[in-house]
């Protein structure tokens, strides 16, 4: 396991948001989380530094959609604590709701009404109102791309629009700290890279504090720092190069028609211990181009390909959980 890193501290274009922004963090310790005798969470600690964006990565059935339920205050801790910009999420959770933003993965836009209309009602449970709330709303529609459709009702939008009428919603407010439950879905490429451009702005100009979840590789790359999550557990912290660097050299993944006794003679021979990995052989090695070839040289007849490469989060992710990203099924 990847141990916690204290990451490089954040540095602003605003010097007064520079100043005060110390509130503005997440810390959690030990929760854990029961669906009846099903373990959703267990003893999960991390924590979100300030201005900092932190994904938390993992197959659907990791754990991250009930993590983020507990964060955005819709389900009660069970065991363990936490904390948003000092507030206690136990005993607070009115305070915090006030201070984030939550854009959760379910739709949750009134088709019936136009995008402003949706953003003004949003506005609205916030106390915003008359001058101030339409300043948001134009500034959130143009940073998202959405000016041009204020006036289409929601149900005549893409899946991908209305995804950015949800963050927008979730913006109004000017939060403190972002929660974003899958922000990219339903987003094309350009549009995730607007959204990114977005996200980094919010965090250098106005010190917003953000967490999001996701089980895109690409999105994770983003952050940070990232958490891996798995069946519950969070199994390696830090940034992404931080993690890949982990994994410890080349990946090799090998595929045979006889893998238990390719992995019997790899062993004997070379004394390494791959891992069986979705019907093929899978080592990390640091010279990986040099024992590929010692590979084949030995055994040609059992090594029907090889691929190598550089580690990639993907890696990170088998190497600390011994199986690939996609193996698992329950959403948690």
């Amino acid at each position: 396991m990847v141990l916690p890193t204290m990451p490089k501290k954040v540095m602003l274009s605003n010097p007064k948001i520079q100043e005060t922004i110390t509130a503005s963090r997440i810390s959690v310790a030990e929760i854990s989380h029961n669906y009846g005798e099903r373990r959703a969470l267990n003893q999960l600690s991390f924590e979100v530094r300030p201005a900092e964006i932190f994904g938390l990565l993992g197959p659907n059935g990791g754990g991250k959609t009930t993590l983020f339920r507990l964060l955005s205050t819709l389900l009660p801790l069970q065991t363990g604590s936490a904390t948003i910009a000092d507030y206690d999420l136990a005993t607070q959770a009115k305070q915090i709701r006030n201070l984030i933003g939550v854009t959760f993965q379910s739709p949750s836009l009134d088709g019936k009404l136009t995008v402003q209309e949706n953003l003004k009602h949003q506005a609205h449970l916030y106390g915003i109102s008359g001058a101030a709330m339409w300043n948001r709303i134009e500034n959130a529609l143009q940073h998202l791309g959405l000016t041009d459709r204020k006036h289409d009702l929601a149900d005549s939008l893409s899946g991908g629009l209305k995804r950015r009428v949800e963050i927008a919603k979730g913006l109004l407010h000017a939060p403190q700290v972002l929660l974003l439950d899958e922000p990219s879905t339903g987003l094309d490429p350009g549009a995730r890279h607007d959204l990114w451009k977005y996200l980094k702005q919010l965090q250098q100009q106005d010190g917003v504090t953000i967490l999001i979840t996701t089980h895109l590789m690409e999105e994770a790359e983003h952050c940070d720092r990232l958490g891996i999550l798995h069946l519950g557990e969070l199994v390696a912290v830090g940034t992404p190069d931080e993690l890949r660097a982990s994994v410890g050299g080349d990946c090799l993944t090998i595929h045979s028609e006889n893998l238990d006794m390719l992995y019997e003679k790899m062993t004997e021979k070379f004394g390494v211990a791959p891992q069986i990995v979705n019907h093929s052989l899978r080592l990390e090695h640091p010279r990986g181009h040099e024992f590929l070839k010692d590979l084949i040289d030995a055994f040609p007849e059992l090594v029907s390909s090889v691929s190598l490469g550089k580690p990639t989060l993907e890696d990170v992710f088998i190497h600390e959980t011994g199986h690939q990203f996609w193996q698992q099924e329950q959403t948690l």
